[in-house]
């Protein structure tokens, strides 16, 4: 069943309105009729069956039906702050991450990242990548839909370390030096609806001057098992790691 992630001030009454990319989506490639079923989201993470009531055009009225109880939001809000990879690899990390969980996208610059984007480039790839993010919620059938910021410097990511419960930082040396515990620690630690922030460099890693400044910030640098991933490969382990020690 089509799932589609609604502004709350499109709910009205004991119906709601549809409108946008997503009445053109179910009108003209999904052929929707009055009567089909679908499920609605608000952005407080409620999610509805409905019932198609009339279609006008690019607007669309259902009905709400019964609250659907089920929850498939991590019990934790995950934030995954990425270093600007090669390619077409951070659009792989929103799609797949969203899958896992991650609550929030924060793209980074950071020295050792290759990518380097003006106003105009960022702009058009942040629009891009809430897209993802969004077609990847509507089918993982998550109940709200990740955010992704606008690219941050390095300070910007700084300055909002102190919004978290718990601030990490995946750090290929802590795995070379055989520390392998705070990802678990930190998780033994954190309350249910908690919020970490968790830093991933790009393919050259943290450099050793972003590194002091993580930890003077207080992030915790943590290891991600004793093998070395590749970037992209990174917040899908550690989004593994957080639903298998909070979830299963």
């Amino acid at each position: 069943m089509q799932r589609y992630f609604l502004n709350n001030t499109q709910f009205q009454g004991d119906g709601a309105i549809i409108t946008g990319d997503d009445a053109h989506h179910m009108s003209r490639v999904m052929r929707m009729e009055p009567g089909d079923q679908i499920i609605v989201c608000n952005e407080d993470k409620a999610c509805h069956f409905a019932t198609i009531k009339q279609m006008n055009g690019q607007e669309i009225e259902v009905t709400l039906d019964s609250v659907i109880e089920a929850q498939t939001e991590l019990p934790i809000e995950v934030t995954i702050a990425h270093g600007l990879p090669k390619g077409d690899k951070f659009e792989w990390v929103i799609q797949k991450a969203t899958e896992c969980g991650a609550s929030e996208f924060i793209p980074l610059n950071m020295e050792r990242s290759v990518v380097k984007l003006d106003a105009k480039k960022a702009s058009k790839k942040v629009e891009r990548w809430n897209k993802i993010a969004k077609e990847a919620a509507e089918q993982s059938h998550r109940q709200m839909v990740p955010t992704v910021t606008d690219v941050y410097t390095f300070k910007q990511l700084l300055d909002r370390a102190s919004q978290y419960d718990v601030c990490l930082f995946a750090y290929e040396e802590t795995a070379k030096q055989g520390q392998l515990a705070q990802l678990k620690q930190s998780l033994r630690e954190i309350q249910t609806n908690g919020k970490m922030l968790v830093v991933v460099g790009p393919e050259g890693g943290i450099s050793e001057k972003e590194e002091t400044l993580l930890l003077q910030s207080g992030f915790k640098p943590c290891a991600l098992g004793p093998r070395i991933l590749r970037t992209e490969t990174a917040p899908i382990y550690i989004l593994s790691a957080i639903s298998y020690a909070l979830e299963l």
